[in-house]
């Protein structure tokens, strides 16, 4: 038996992820004495989708200070909005503070979980080795499957080519030929950046994006200052910054609504004032409602689009060959190397760890029908298993880091119970039921379906088991305690 672990050799909690998510967990369960735990993390270092995504240009579009753990403030945020070093330096640093450097195993990958019911322990079976564990936290999250498009001859590519998530930093782009193809949350950081460096960019559009202004700055230094000496006033900035993305929440955002008509009257005045070029100011509407995809902000992704040095492509891409990508109309853009910012696989990346639950029952088979989750949390037939940032509870319109600090708080709540000498938790299959079917009932009306367009939001049967369909405030007073009287507990 290894030090710390109970009488079969057994953590009280295995982590899955070292990005917000696993460290977020981790600190909660420290600081309520709940132990002992282990974090494996797939990389070699902190930080998750912060980590591996480090295309030029990559940064946050949730102000730095709501973009930061509630109980880890920092006050010295060098922007308004945080570029990718600064965010994973922060959350290296919060590790390094709460003591979580020594209980995370890096390079370790979770290739299996299976639930073993007469011990009522998980066997994680890793690329090092088997762990057990009473619980399993998963904190991977969805953001690092990179979906590359299904464009044929995409493998006959002779030049450079990689996913903006697995960015290739040994080949310099200066004054070469290149394409990007997407156009959506990292495409539009990472044309800017590309755009002068390259000797010609070609940016293949499918569907052009609503884009709202980021107006980013560097925070003055003294008002680093203040919110050093005076936290009540980060806090005040913070609350502030809180509210003002709420409030589209509470008043119609998530659904077509006057909102909606206000905001695309305000992204088109964006438009007009950045793009005079009536042709390219047409290419660049959206023929779909406003916040039925991921709406983008940028101060420089409209301008670098009127460079003489840049061309907007918004043909159908017949194929990609050797050389280049030829269009449906029989253009060929020749190219030295091709850049796909085309998203990540939700679904898959969910599915790419086998779990088996009670009865050898496997995760795909329960999302067969999509995914599905109580409060995205739990998955009945699955005991001590709980997901972060799972089903249904990514949100569009403000800081993702208060939707994982409340799921850590129900997850705390059911750890306790665990820790008061029960040997399983599991949410009940009927209360599963009605909390998942009065979401899709929501969905029905949401702007994400009823907007009129397909987006990564979307699962195959065009239901959308990715977002939450209300505010934050409303998954807080759904989630944030868990009732144990929705749990079966053994």
């Amino acid at each position: 038996m290894s030090a710390g672990t109970d009488r079969d050799g057994a953590l009280a909690v295995l982590i899955v992820g070292a990005g917000f998510s696993g460290i977020a967990m981790a600190i909660r369960c420290r600081q309520a004495g709940i132990g002992p735990i282990t974090l494996i993390e797939k990389g070699s270092g902190i930080g998750g989708t912060w980590r591996e995504n480090t295309y030029p240009g990559a940064a946050c579009d949730v102000p730095s200070h709501l973009y930061s753990l509630s109980f880890a403030p920092k006050a010295d945020w060098s922007r308004l909005y945080a570029k990718q070093p600064e965010i994973e330096s922060y959350l290296r640093d919060v590790a390094d503070q709460h003591g979580l450097m020594p209980l995370i195993r890096f390079d370790t990958t979770l290739r299996r979980a299976v639930w073993d019911e007469s011990r009522s322990l998980w066997r994680a079976e890793t690329d090092k080795g088997e762990i057990l564990a009473r619980a399993i936290v998963s904190g991977a999250g969805g953001l690092h499957h990179p979906s590359l498009p299904n464009i044929p001859g995409r493998e006959n590519f002779a030049g450079a080519s990689f996913h903006t998530a697995a960015w290739d930093h040994s080949v310099d782009l200066t004054g070469r030929k290149v394409g990007v193809i997407g156009t959506g949350a990292s495409a539009i950081q990472v044309v800017p950046e590309l755009a002068g460096q390259a000797g010609h960019l070609t940016v293949f559009q499918r569907t052009p994006p609503w884009i709202m202004p980021k107006n980013d700055r560097p925070i003055p230094q003294e008002r680093k200052d203040r919110y050093a000496r005076f936290p009540i006033t980060r806090l005040l900035e913070r609350w502030r910054l809180f509210w003002r993305l709420e409030f589209p929440a509470l008043v119609g955002f998530t659904r077509v609504s006057k909102v909606t008509d206000q905001a695309e009257a305000m992204a088109r005045h964006h438009l007009r004032k950045a793009v005079p070029d009536k042709a390219l100011r047409e290419k660049l509407t959206p023929r779909y409602r406003f916040g039925c995809k991921r709406v983008l902000l940028s101060d420089d992704y409209y301008p670098a689009l009127q460079r003489p040095d840049v061309t907007l492509e918004t043909g159908s891409i017949a194929r990609i060959r050797a050389d280049g990508v030829e269009m449906m109309d029989g253009t060929v853009h020749t190219l030295d190397a091709l850049v796909f910012a085309t998203g990540f696989d939700v679904l898959g990346g969910s599915l790419s760890t086998e779990i088996v639950g009670r009865e050898g029952r496997r995760l795909s088979e329960a999302w067969s029908d999509g995914m599905q989750a109580f409060q995205g949390i739990t998955v009945a037939g699955f005991p001590n298993y709980f997901i972060m940032l799972g089903p249904n509870t990514g949100i569009g319109h403000n800081s993702i880091i208060a939707m994982i600090e409340i799921q850590a708080a129900h997850i705390l709540t059911c750890l306790k119970a665990l820790k008061k000498g029960r040997d399983a938790i599991e949410v009940r299959e009927p209360v599963q039921a009605r909390f998942v079917d009065r979401i899709r009932s929501r969905m029905k009306q949401s702007i994400w379906q009823a907007g009129g367009c397909t987006s990564w939001y979307l699962d195959a049967k065009g239901r959308n088991t990715t977002l939450w369909p209300d505010s934050v405030l409303a998954y807080r007073r759904s989630a944030r305690k868990a009732r144990l009287s929705d749990y079966r507990l053994r």
